[in-house]
Protein backbone atom coordinates (compact mmCIF):
# COMPACT_ATOMS: atom_id res chain seq x y z
CA UNK A 1 0.00 0.00 0.00
CA UNK A 2 1.12 3.47 -0.93
CA UNK A 3 0.57 6.21 2.19
CA UNK A 4 0.82 9.67 2.15
CA UNK A 5 2.42 12.57 3.96
CA UNK A 6 1.18 15.79 3.19
CA UNK A 7 3.41 18.68 4.77
CA UNK A 8 1.50 21.68 4.83
CA UNK A 9 2.84 23.24 8.25
CA UNK A 10 4.85 26.03 6.82
CA UNK A 11 4.11 29.94 7.42
CA UNK A 12 3.66 30.65 3.80
CA UNK A 13 5.48 33.84 4.81
CA UNK A 14 6.12 35.23 1.22
CA UNK A 15 2.32 35.11 0.28
CA UNK A 16 1.89 37.64 3.02
CA UNK A 17 -0.52 39.58 3.72
CA UNK A 18 -2.74 37.14 2.35
CA UNK A 19 -1.22 34.63 4.69
CA UNK A 20 -1.31 36.44 7.90
CA UNK A 21 -5.30 35.13 8.89
CA UNK A 22 -4.76 31.69 6.60
CA UNK A 23 -1.96 28.94 6.52
CA UNK A 24 -0.95 28.97 2.75
CA UNK A 25 -2.38 25.28 2.35
CA UNK A 26 -5.96 26.83 2.63
CA UNK A 27 -5.26 29.55 -0.06
CA UNK A 28 -8.17 29.18 -2.46
CA UNK A 29 -7.44 28.40 -6.38
CA UNK A 30 -9.93 29.16 -8.45
CA UNK A 31 -12.55 28.85 -5.31
CA UNK A 32 -11.47 25.70 -3.69
CA UNK A 33 -8.77 25.89 -1.26
CA UNK A 34 -5.34 24.30 -2.19
CA UNK A 35 -5.29 21.39 0.63
CA UNK A 36 -8.50 20.09 -0.79
CA UNK A 37 -7.29 19.84 -4.70
CA UNK A 38 -4.46 17.80 -3.31
CA UNK A 39 -6.85 15.39 -1.30
CA UNK A 40 -9.69 15.44 -4.25
CA UNK A 41 -6.89 14.74 -7.03
CA UNK A 42 -5.09 11.96 -4.48
CA UNK A 43 -8.20 10.49 -3.71
CA UNK A 44 -9.50 10.32 -7.50
CA UNK A 45 -6.22 8.56 -7.86
CA UNK A 46 -6.99 5.59 -5.43
CA UNK A 47 -4.91 6.80 -2.49
CA UNK A 48 -6.59 6.09 0.81
CA UNK A 49 -4.44 7.24 3.70
CA UNK A 50 -2.99 10.42 4.69
CA UNK A 51 -0.98 11.97 7.12
CA UNK A 52 -1.17 15.97 7.48
CA UNK A 53 1.50 18.01 9.45
CA UNK A 54 0.57 21.10 10.87
CA UNK A 55 2.04 23.76 12.48
CA UNK A 56 0.99 28.10 11.88
CA UNK A 57 -2.75 28.06 12.40
CA UNK A 58 -2.96 24.30 12.76
CA UNK A 59 -6.96 24.90 14.27
CA UNK A 60 -7.97 25.72 10.82
CA UNK A 61 -6.32 23.24 8.83
CA UNK A 62 -8.17 20.96 11.77
CA UNK A 63 -11.93 22.60 11.45
CA UNK A 64 -10.95 22.08 7.92
CA UNK A 65 -10.46 18.31 7.78
CA UNK A 66 -12.87 17.85 9.98
CA UNK A 67 -15.33 19.13 8.32
CA UNK A 68 -14.49 17.60 5.26
CA UNK A 69 -15.77 14.30 3.23
CA UNK A 70 -11.76 13.35 3.90
CA UNK A 71 -11.98 12.85 7.64
CA UNK A 72 -12.00 9.64 7.67
CA UNK A 73 -8.76 9.26 5.60
CA UNK A 74 -6.66 11.82 7.47
CA UNK A 75 -4.57 12.07 10.51
CA UNK A 76 -3.41 15.26 11.44
CA UNK A 77 -0.24 15.43 12.98
CA UNK A 78 0.81 18.81 15.18
CA UNK A 79 3.87 20.05 15.31
CA UNK A 80 4.86 22.38 17.93
CA UNK A 81 8.10 23.08 16.70
CA UNK A 82 9.11 22.54 12.98
CA UNK A 83 10.41 19.09 12.70
CA UNK A 84 12.02 19.87 8.95
CA UNK A 85 10.91 18.43 6.22
CA UNK A 86 12.96 14.74 7.31
CA UNK A 87 12.10 15.28 10.53
CA UNK A 88 8.25 14.61 9.95
CA UNK A 89 8.91 12.15 7.79
CA UNK A 90 11.05 10.34 10.49
CA UNK A 91 8.49 10.91 13.20
CA UNK A 92 5.36 9.26 11.12
CA UNK A 93 7.16 5.56 10.61
CA UNK A 94 4.33 4.38 12.66
CA UNK A 95 1.65 5.34 10.11
CA UNK A 96 4.03 4.03 7.44
CA UNK A 97 5.00 0.96 8.79
CA UNK A 98 6.17 -1.44 6.18
CA UNK A 99 4.38 0.25 3.24
CA UNK A 100 5.74 2.96 0.40
CA UNK A 101 5.07 6.46 0.84
CA UNK A 102 4.67 9.62 -0.75
CA UNK A 103 6.31 12.69 0.47
CA UNK A 104 4.31 15.78 -0.64
CA UNK A 105 5.11 20.08 -0.30
CA UNK A 106 1.44 20.46 -0.05
CA UNK A 107 2.04 24.34 -0.72
CA UNK A 108 2.58 23.78 -4.72
CA UNK A 109 -0.36 23.45 -7.07
CA UNK A 110 -0.23 20.59 -8.67
CA UNK A 111 -2.62 18.77 -11.84
CA UNK A 112 -0.07 15.58 -12.44
CA UNK A 113 -1.72 12.68 -13.13
CA UNK A 114 -0.89 10.53 -9.99
CA UNK A 115 -1.77 7.15 -11.32
CA UNK A 116 0.81 7.68 -13.93
CA UNK A 117 3.83 8.91 -11.55
CA UNK A 118 2.96 5.85 -9.65
CA UNK A 119 3.42 3.57 -12.86
CA UNK A 120 6.52 4.82 -13.49
CA UNK A 121 7.55 4.39 -10.10
CA UNK A 122 6.63 0.52 -10.39
CA UNK A 123 8.80 0.46 -13.33
CA UNK A 124 11.54 2.09 -11.92
CA UNK A 125 15.20 0.55 -12.83
CA UNK A 126 15.88 -2.37 -9.76
CA UNK A 127 18.50 0.17 -8.61
CA UNK A 128 16.61 3.24 -7.72
CA UNK A 129 15.10 3.39 -4.09
CA UNK A 130 12.62 6.72 -4.85
CA UNK A 131 11.03 8.48 -7.83
CA UNK A 132 11.21 12.15 -7.95
CA UNK A 133 8.67 13.64 -9.82
CA UNK A 134 10.04 16.69 -12.24
CA UNK A 135 8.46 19.50 -14.09
CA UNK A 136 10.21 22.50 -16.59
CA UNK A 137 9.94 25.88 -15.02
CA UNK A 138 10.07 29.36 -16.41
CA UNK A 139 12.34 30.34 -13.32
CA UNK A 140 15.35 27.65 -13.41
CA UNK A 141 17.32 30.13 -11.22
CA UNK A 142 14.76 29.77 -8.29
CA UNK A 143 14.26 25.82 -8.23
CA UNK A 144 16.31 23.00 -7.47
CA UNK A 145 17.40 21.68 -11.10
CA UNK A 146 18.44 18.09 -11.68
CA UNK A 147 20.15 16.43 -14.50
CA UNK A 148 19.37 12.87 -15.73
CA UNK A 149 21.03 9.95 -17.02
CA UNK A 150 19.59 8.28 -20.04
CA UNK A 151 17.96 6.13 -17.80
CA UNK A 152 16.14 9.39 -16.48
CA UNK A 153 18.05 8.31 -13.36
CA UNK A 154 19.40 11.85 -11.05
CA UNK A 155 23.03 12.14 -11.57
CA UNK A 156 23.60 15.82 -10.43
CA UNK A 157 21.50 18.65 -8.51
CA UNK A 158 21.28 22.34 -8.74
CA UNK A 159 20.07 24.35 -6.02
CA UNK A 160 18.77 27.73 -6.88
CA UNK A 161 22.15 28.64 -8.66
CA UNK A 162 22.35 31.82 -10.53
CA UNK A 163 22.68 30.32 -14.53
CA UNK A 164 21.76 26.22 -14.07
CA UNK A 165 22.37 24.45 -16.89
CA UNK A 166 18.75 23.23 -17.74
CA UNK A 167 15.06 23.75 -16.56
CA UNK A 168 13.72 20.17 -15.62
CA UNK A 169 13.17 20.83 -11.60
CA UNK A 170 12.60 18.85 -8.53
CA UNK A 171 8.60 19.19 -7.57
CA UNK A 172 9.55 17.76 -4.29
CA UNK A 173 6.70 15.01 -4.36
CA UNK A 174 8.27 11.52 -3.84
CA UNK A 175 7.14 8.06 -4.15
CA UNK A 176 10.13 6.61 -1.29
CA UNK A 177 10.22 2.57 -1.36
CA UNK A 178 9.97 0.62 1.91
CA UNK A 179 13.83 0.19 1.33
CA UNK A 180 15.07 3.59 1.54
CA UNK A 181 12.74 4.42 4.08
CA UNK A 182 14.38 1.76 6.17
CA UNK A 183 17.73 3.19 5.14
CA UNK A 184 16.35 6.56 6.21
CA UNK A 185 15.18 5.38 9.85
CA UNK A 186 18.66 3.60 10.40
CA UNK A 187 21.51 6.08 8.98
CA UNK A 188 19.68 9.30 8.67
CA UNK A 189 17.72 9.48 11.87
CA UNK A 190 19.23 13.14 13.37
CA UNK A 191 18.51 15.50 9.97
CA UNK A 192 15.59 17.67 9.54
CA UNK A 193 15.64 18.89 5.80
CA UNK A 194 15.08 16.13 3.57
CA UNK A 195 16.47 17.78 0.20
CA UNK A 196 19.78 18.61 1.29
CA UNK A 197 20.41 16.18 3.61
CA UNK A 198 18.87 13.09 2.42
CA UNK A 199 19.00 13.42 -1.46
CA UNK A 200 22.36 14.16 -1.89
CA UNK A 201 23.46 10.39 -0.87
CA UNK A 202 20.96 8.71 -2.99
CA UNK A 203 22.28 10.66 -6.61
CA UNK A 204 21.84 7.88 -9.03
CA UNK A 205 19.64 5.74 -7.37
CA UNK A 206 16.53 8.57 -8.03
CA UNK A 207 14.37 7.79 -10.61
CA UNK A 208 12.08 10.86 -12.36
CA UNK A 209 8.84 11.23 -13.60
CA UNK A 210 7.84 14.41 -15.45
CA UNK A 211 5.08 15.26 -15.41
CA UNK A 212 3.78 18.44 -18.74
CA UNK A 213 0.63 19.11 -16.41
CA UNK A 214 0.12 22.27 -14.20
CA UNK A 215 2.66 22.66 -11.75
CA UNK A 216 3.23 25.92 -9.89
CA UNK A 217 5.19 26.99 -6.57
CA UNK A 218 2.29 29.37 -5.26
CA UNK A 219 4.50 30.86 -3.14
CA UNK A 220 4.77 34.28 -4.42
CA UNK A 221 1.66 36.81 -5.34
CA UNK A 222 3.06 37.00 -8.69
CA UNK A 223 2.27 33.61 -9.25
CA UNK A 224 -0.92 33.01 -7.38
CA UNK A 225 -2.92 35.43 -8.79
CA UNK A 226 -2.86 33.47 -12.20
CA UNK A 227 -5.06 30.68 -10.60
CA UNK A 228 -7.36 32.75 -8.61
Amino acid sequence: MLKTILLAAGFGTRLRPLTDNIPKCLVPIKGKPLLQIWLERLSDADFKEFLINTHYLSNQVNDFIYSSKFNDKCIIKYEKTLLGTAGTLLSSLNFIGEDECMLVHADNYCLADFKEFIKSHNQRPTYCLMTMMTFRTDTPSSCGIVDLDDNNVVIGFHEKVESPPGNLANGAIYILSNVLIKIIHEKFSTVTDFSTEILPHFIGKIYTYETNKTFEDIGTFEKYKKYL
